[in-house]
C-alpha cells in the first residue's frame, strides 16, 4: 500500500532537485576533471529518489530491502568524493573504474544478504562503517576553506543523516524516520542548489580577485588576471586537495627560476616586479602547463582572459 505519510514525497522530490542541481554543476564545470564527480552526484541522487518514490508507492516495504537499496543509494554517493581524488588528466577517465570499484565493494553487503541470507539486512563491516563518514569528512574538508565551504556543509549533513543507519555506533538499522529522510534529501538539494548557483556566478568574483592581487603595477595586473582567475576557478571546482598541489608545483619553479611571484591558496602573488621582466613571461606559460592536467583549453578561456601573444609564444 502507499504510505500514508507526505514525507517519502518530499524527500523523492528533494532527490530529485539535487540530481537536476548535479546535472548543471557538471554542465557549468565543463572542460574540467570534475564532470565525473558531477555525473556521480547525479546518479546518487537519482538512486535515492528512486528509493524514497517506491517507498511511498508502497512498493519497497520489506525492511532488508529498504536497508540494501539505502546502502546502495549511500555508496552512490560517496563516489563524487572519490573521484575528485582522481581527477587529473590523463588518469582520470580510468579512475572511474575505481570510483566504480569502491561503489561495488561498499554495495556488497547488500548484495550478500540478498543471495546468501534472504530477507536479512546487510551485515557491513566495522571498517566500512567508519569508512563511510570519513569519506563524507573527507569531501567537506576538500571545500571547506572554498567559495563552497556552505555548501559542501550541507551535503556532508544531508549524507550523514542518510547513512546514519549504518554508522559505527549503531546497529544496522532500516532507513530512519520519514522526517530524518526528508531532511536528509532536503539538506543535500540546498546544497547542490547552492553550489550551482555560486559556479555560475563565478566568473565574476573571479575578476574582482585578480586585479586586487596585483598590486597595482600594470604588467603584474596582467600576468595575475591571466593566473588567478582559471586557478581560483579550478579551486572552486575541485576543491583544495588538488588546488594545493599546483600551487606547491608552481612556487617550486618560481624558486627554481629566481621569480619574485608566488602562488597561494588565495591567487597570485606579483612580488617584486623588478627590472627584469622575463619572468611576465614565463610564469603565466608554467601555470597554464600545471592547470591544463585538470581543464581543457577551452575551459580555459572561459575562466580567464586569452593569453598574451607574448606568453603564448614558444
Amino acid at each position: 500500500m502507499p504510505s500514508s505519510s507526505p514525507l517519502p514525497v518530499v524527500s523523492c522530490v528533494a532527490a530529485l532537485v539535487a540530481a537536476v542541481a548535479a546535472g548543471c554543476g557538471g554542465y557549468l564545470v565543463r572542460g574540467s576533471t570534475g564532470v565525473p564527480a558531477a555525473l556521480w552526484a547525479c546518479l546518487a541522487a537519482a538512486a535515492v529518489a528512486a528509493e524514497m518514490a517506491a517507498r511511498g508507492a508502497g512498493w519497497l516495504v520489506d525492511p532488508a530491502a529498504i536497508a540494501s537499496a539505502r546502502l546502495a543509494g549511500v555508496a552512490l554517493s560517496l563516489c563524487p568524493t572519490m573521484a575528485l581524488l582522481g581527477a587529473k588528466r590523463p588518469q582520470h577517465g580510468v579512475w572511474q573504474f575505481i570510483v566504480a570499484s569502491l561503489a561495488c565493494v561498499l554495495t556488497l553487503p547488500a548484495v550478500s544478504a540478498a543471495l546468501v541470507r534472504p530477507g536479512s539486512l546487510p551485515d557491513v563491516h566495522p571498517l566500512q562503517r567508519w569508512f563511510m563518514p570519513l569519506l563524507v569528512a573527507v569531501g567537506w574538508m576538500n571545500f571547506a576553506a572554498t567559495r563552497h565551504g556552505l555548501a559542501a556543509a550541507l551535503v556532508a549533513v544531508g549524507q550523514m543523516l542518510l547513512l546514519a543507519g549504518f554508522l559505527p555506533w549503531r546497529e544496522v538499522a532500516v532507513a530512519g524516520a520519514d522526517v530524518l529522510d526528508a531532511a536528509a534529501a532536503t539538506t543535500v538539494a540546498a546544497g547542490g542548489v547552492l553550489a550551482a548557483v555560486q559556479s555560475a556566478a563565478w566568473p565574476a568574483g573571479g575578476r574582482g580577485r585578480a586585479r586586487q592581487a596585483a598590486g597595482g603595477d600594470d604588467r603584474g595586473a596582467a600576468v595575475a588576471e591571466e593566473i588567478t582567475r582559471p586557478f581560483l576557478a579550478l579551486r572552486e571546482t575541485l576543491g583544495a586537495a588538488w588546488t594545493l598541489r599546483i600551487v606547491e608545483r608552481f612556487n617550486t619553479v618560481a624558486e627554481t627560476r629566481g621569480w619574485p611571484c608566488r602562488l597561494s591558496f588565495a591567487g597570485f602573488d606579483a612580488g617584486g616586479a623588478g627590472d627584469d621582466d622575463a619572468w611576465h613571461h614565463e610564469a603565466p606559460r608554467a601555470a597554464r602547463a600545471l592547470l591544463r592536467r585538470f581543464a581543457t583549453d577551452d575551459w580555459l578561456r572561459r575562466h580567464g582572459p586569452a593569453p598574451r601573444r607574448s606568453a603564448a609564444a614558444g
